[in-house]
C-alpha cells in the first residue's frame, strides 16, 4: 500500500512537472516581438507588442505605436492560460485579448475607451524597424544647437532645435509651423518626420531653420489643449522675434514654413507683421475649418467606399453639431447641447440602445469639451480675411491627391485673396500624386502615410529651396 502511494505520488509529480514545463515553453514561445494594426475609419496604425520574461515565470510587455511615435509604453498586468493571452494597457485605458493559434500568430482584439477593434498580431523574427530612407543620419555638415526662446504674451518658454550652414552668413532663414494637434519639433506623426527632413534639405542648400516643440509637447511650456490657432501665431511670433537677433542669420530674410493649419497660422503672422519675408504653405487652408472638414469626412468616406446615401447623413449630422458649437461659447454647456442632439439623432434613426451609449461615448472622447476651444475657432475663421493682407511673397503648394485639404477647393481661394491683396509675388501650385503630406501615394487615405516609406516629396523641397534662394 505504502508502495503503490509513493509510485501513485512520484507519478503525480513527474505530471505536475512536466505540465509546468510545458507552461514555461509556452510562455517562452511568446517572447518576442508581435506586430499587427488596427483600423479605425481611414487610419491605419501599426501596433507592436514586445514581451518577455521576468523572474522565473512571469510574462511583462511594452508596446510601441511606431506611426504615433510612441515606445516602450509599459503594460501589464499580462496573463497567459491555455492558449488564451491577456494583456492589460491601464496608462492606456485599453485591454488586448488574444487567442494564440500558433507559434506566430495571435488572433485577438484591443478593446479602449468603449471601443473594441480586430487586432491579429504576427511574431516578427527581429526587432520592429520603419523603413524610412529620407531620415538624414549624423555627421551632418551644418551646426545644429538646441535654442529656447519666450512667448511674453503667455508667459511660456518654447524650446526647439536651429540648424545653420556651414561659410559665411548671415543666412535667409525659415520657421517651420506644425500641423494641427500637439506635435514635436519633427512634426513627428504616423512614423515620419517631416520636419526633420525638410530642416535637413534646406539647412544644406543654404537656409537657416528654426523648427519647435509645440507648447506643451517636449521641452516646450504651455498648455496645447486650451490654444487656438490664433494662440499658437503668438509662438511663431515669438520665434521669429528670436531668429532676428540671431548674428548668423539674415533678419530681412526670414520667412514661415507651415504646414496644414500652420499654413493657417503663417499668415495670421504675416498680416500682422511687415518685416515677415515670406510665407511657404504646405497642405495649408484657403478656406474655413468647416468647410475643410466637411469636405475631408465626404472625400475620406467616399474614396474608403461608403454608400452617397451615408456621406450624405453624416453630413448633415456634423452641420448640425457644428452648429451648436458655433452658437454656445460654453464648453460644457456646448458638449452637454451636442451629446443629446447627437443621441436624438440616433434615436431617431432607430439605433439601439447599446449602440447609441457605445456612440455617445466615443463622440465624448473624440469630439468633446476639452477639443472645443481649438476647434470652435477653426470651423469659424476663414483664412482669406489673412491671406487678403499677406504682401509678402508666397508659395503655396497642396497635393492632387491630399483628401485633408483640398488642393481643388483651398488653392483657388488662396490664389484669390493674395490677388485681393493686390500681392504679385506669389506661385500656387497643384504637385500631383502626391497627399496631405505631401508624399507620393495611390490614393491619399491617410491610412497609407504610415506605410509609404517616402517621408516628403523631393520635387516639393526642391521646389521650396529654389524659390526661397530665387528671392535673395
Amino acid at each position: 500500500m505504502k508502495k503503490s502511494f509513493v509510485v501513485t505520488l512520484l507519478l503525480c509529480l513527474l505530471i505536475s512537472n512536466s505540465l509546468q514545463s510545458q507552461v514555461i515553453s509556452d510562455k517562452i514561445s511568446l517572447t518576442g516581438t508581435w506586430l499587427g494594426k488596427i483600423k479605425s475609419g481611414a487610419i491605419e496604425l501599426r501596433v507592436v507588442f514586445n514581451i518577455s520574461i521576468v523572474e522565473k515565470d512571469s510574462l511583462v510587455a511594452t508596446l510601441d505605436s511606431p506611426d504615433q511615435g510612441a515606445k516602450n509604453i509599459k503594460l501589464g498586468p499580462v496573463t497567459f492560460t491555455g492558449t488564451t493571452l491577456s494583456i492589460s494597457a491601464p496608462v492606456l485605458l485599453g485591454e488586448y485579448n488574444g487567442s494564440v493559434k500558433n507559434d506566430t500568430l495571435i488572433e485577438g482584439t484591443w478593446k479602449q475607451a468603449g471601443n473594441a477593434l480586430p487586432l491579429n498580431i504576427i511574431k516578427l523574427k527581429a526587432a520592429f524597424a520603419i523603413n524610412r530612407p529620407q531620415e538624414p543620419k549624423p555627421p551632418f555638415p551644418y551646426i545644429a544647437e538646441e535654442v529656447a526662446f519666450n512667448n511674453d504674451k503667455f508667459n511660456i518658454k518654447l524650446a526647439g532645435t536651429l540648424t545653420i550652414p556651414t561659410g559665411n552668413g548671415p543666412f535667409p532663414a525659415v520657421i517651420l509651423i506644425t500641423g494641427s494637434g500637439p506635435q514635436n519639433r519633427d512634426e513627428e506623426l504616423m512614423g515620419h518626420r517631416p520636419f526633420l527632413v525638410i530642416a535637413d534639405w534646406l539647412t544644406r542648400n543654404g537656409i537657416a531653420v528654426l523648427r519647435y516643440d509645440d507648447r506643451g509637447v517636449g521641452k516646450s511650456q504651455g498648455n496645447y489643449a486650451e490654444a487656438t490657432s490664433s494662440d499658437l501665431a503668438t509662438d511663431a511670433e515669438a520665434a521669429f522675434n528670436f531668429l532676428k537677433n540671431n548674428a548668423s542669420v539674415n533678419p530681412k530674410a526670414i520667412g514661415l514654413i507651415g504646414h496644414s493649419e500652420g499654413g493657417l497660422i503663417a499668415p495670421i503672422v504675416a498680416s500682422a507683421n511687415p518685416l515677415v519675408a515670406f510665407i511657404v504653405s504646405l497642405a495649408g487652408p484657403g478656406v474655413t475649418g468647416q468647410q475643410i472638414i466637411i469636405r475631408q469626412s465626404q472625400e475620406i468616406s467616399r474614396i474608403s467606399g461608403s454608400p452617397e446615401s451615408t456621406i450624405r447623413e453624416l453630413t448633415e449630422t456634423n452641420k448640425k453639431l457644428y452648429a451648436v458649437l458655433r452658437k454656445e461659447k460654453d464648453n460644457n454647456k456646448a458638449e452637454i447641447k451636442i451629446l443629446a442632439l447627437y443621441r436624438e439623432i440616433l434615436e431617431k434613426k432607430k439605433t439601439s440602445k447599446e449602440d447609441t451609449e457605445k456612440s455617445v461615448n466615443l463622440l465624448k472622447v473624440t469630439f468633446g469639451a476639452p477639443t472645443y476651444t481649438w476647434f470652435r475657432y477653426f470651423i469659424m475663421t476663414d483664412p482669406s480675411a489673412f491671406w487678403k493682407k499677406v504682401k509678402c511673397p508666397v508659395l503655396a503648394l497642396n497635393g492632387d491627391k491630399d483628401l485633408q485639404v483640398s488642393a481643388s477647393e483651398n488653392l483657388p481661394a488662396i490664389e484669390k485673396a493674395l490677388k485681393s491683396a493686390g500681392n504679385k509675388s506669389f506661385k500656387v501650385i497643384k504637385l500631383p500624386g502626391v497627399n496631405h503630406l505631401l508624399q507620393h501615394c495611390k490614393t491619399g487615405l491617410p491610412a497609407e502615410y504610415s506605410n509609404i516609406d517616402e517621408t516628403f516629396s523631393p520635387e516639393a523641397l526642391k521646389l521650396i529651396s529654389d524659390w526661397i534662394l530665387g528671392l535673395f
